[in-house]
Order: structure tokens, then sequence, then C-alpha cells
């Protein structure tokens, strides 16, 4: 969640706006309340599928933004079908320092026996005896705490070849697995998002870790990507990942790893028979909740 340094305590106060979404629709939902002019929208540290975004209440009438909510939510069945119905709630409450109060959701945490997820404001803990990613989440995906993000970093960790190696993070969002790549000693690592403000908070989570290699990040689409890569990882949604199965296979080297996650659990067996049509077969997974990691090789 985006920070917001505003503590005047003349401040009007917020609509905080609280939905309960099928995990699946979850992008498409942030992206439309970030299209409404919210500071922030927090999804991956609250529970059972919640999401929660701040309006100022002094410029936003709470009716307004109600119906425009429901009119969305309920055109959401077409691009998801199957998901139960959203739940909503507006409230009005006092104005707070969204910094702190974001801050308290994220801490310390292990992932792995070989690495810890430290937040970028804390202190390092001594002494460390595994990997350390120091991370500000800002408004992109991937702190290490939800499951995805975790079972990518844990599935980087196992395939790491330990000969010299390649690496394609494909929607890095805040650069977390990159960092972890480089960390587990990828020469080579090229990060894509077509979000401009993931790349640009992916950008300052690189700069915070001391990393021995450059890591080639940009808005480049996955078509024009021309390399082949030893380890590529996608930690995004089914129908992108749908979208994107045609071109893995022609950027993945002769024995190289795909690693995808996003996935839920009721969604693996239409993403097999898709890899299959693209020559990729599954060889691997990981659950974790109601979410998958795939591991695939070409067939």
């Amino acid at each position: 969640m985006e920070e917001n340094s505003d503590k005047n305590p003349g401040h009007p106060g917020w609509l905080e706006i609280t939905i309960d979404i099928d995990p699946s629709a979850r992008e498409a939902v942030s992206d439309f309340l970030m299209g409404l002019g919210c500071d922030g929208v927090v999804s991956e540290d609250f529970e059972n599928g919640l999401m929660k975004a701040y309006l100022p209440s002094d410029t936003n009438d709470p009716d307004v933004i109600r119906d425009s909510l429901l009119t969305f939510l309920g055109n959401l069945k077409d691009p998801f079908p199957g998901i139960a119905d959203p739940v909503m709630d507006i409230k009005e409450i006092a104005n707070q320092d969204w910094g702190t109060t974001w801050r308290s959701f994220f801490y310390l945490e292990k992932i792995t026996d070989n690495l810890m997820i430290l937040p970028a404001w804390e202190a390092m803990p001594d002494p460390v005896k595994c990997h350390v990613i120091r991370i500000d989440p800002g408004t992109a995906f991937g702190t290490g705490k939800h499951e995805t993000t975790r079972m990518c970093l844990k599935a980087i960790e196992d395939n790491a070849p330990s000969k010299p190696w390649t690496m394609l993070d494909v929607g890095t969002g805040s650069g977390i697995l990159s960092v972890y790549g480089a960390m587990l000693g990828a020469q080579e690592i090229t990060a894509i998002d077509n979000d401009p403000e993931a790349v640009s908070w992916a950008e300052k989570n690189i700069a915070l870790n001391d990393i021995p290699v450059k890591i080639d990040l940009s808005t480049t689409p996955l078509e024009e990507i021309d390399k082949r890569y030893d380890i590529i990882v996608a930690n995004i949604i089914m129908n992108t990942i749908l979208e994107l199965n045609p071109l893995f296979s022609g950027r993945l080297a002769h024995d190289g790893i795909l690693i995808l996650s996003g996935i839920l659990t009721g969604q693996i067996d239409r993403i097999v028979e898709d890899l299959k049509r693209h020559g990729l077969k599954k060889t691997g997974e990981t659950i974790m909740g109601e979410w998958a990691c795939l591991i695939v090789k070409k067939v």
C-alpha cells in the first residue's frame, strides 16, 4: 500500500472500502480501485480474501462510489465465471498516518531455512546465517507474505543450477524474485512488468539489496524478449499465463525450468492442458492453501 504522509489533524478523514472477493479477481478489483483515486490497496496481508482501499471523504460521495463499485463488481462474472458474489462495505473513518498503519502489517519473516524478508525500515538482525532480502513493498505485489510469492521463492531456491545460470522474471512486481535469483547465483537477470509503477518500486528494492549482478528491469513485453533463460518465473494470474504460454517455450533454455504461480488449485488442470499444446509439461507442483506453484519443463 502506498504511504500517505498527511498527518494534518484537520484532514476530513477517509472512506474505507472493504471488499471480500475471490482471489482470482483481486488484480482487476485493485486496478479499478486505483482508478477511482484510492491512495492504496491492501490485499495480500489480509486473511479471508479481504481487500481494503481508501479515498478522501471530502471529495468523494460514498453513495456514488458505492454505485460505481456495485456496477463494476456485478460485471466481474463475465471475465471470472464461477466466482462467489463479492461482499462490499464502505464506511467513513478518521484521518490516520497510513505509513505507520501499513507498516504494522509487514515485519521480519523467515520464508525458508535459507531466506528471511526484512522491511526496509528495520535494522539487520544479528547474527544472520541465511540470505536476507530488504523490501519496501510500496504499491507493488510481492512482499513474501503471500503464498504464491513464498512458493516461487522456494522453487527458485530448489531449482537454481550449480553452474552459471540466467533468469527471466515475468511480472516482477516488487522485484523480490529477481533479487533472490541474484543472491542464489544468477549471472544474468531480466525482469519485466507491464506496470511502470511496479518497475519503479522494483528498482528501489533492488537498490536496497547488495546483489552482485545488474538486473535488467523494464516494461518490455515478453514477445520482444529474444533470449533463452535457464529459469523463467511468472507469478501472475491464470488468464495472463494462458496468454503467455505460447511464448514461454521459445524463451526457455533446453534444460530450463519454468516456474508458474498466481494459480488457484482449481485452475491447475486448465493450465496444464494448455501447456501441453505449447510443448511444455508439468513436472512438479506445490500447494499452499488455495494456491499452487507449478514446475514446468519442455517436452
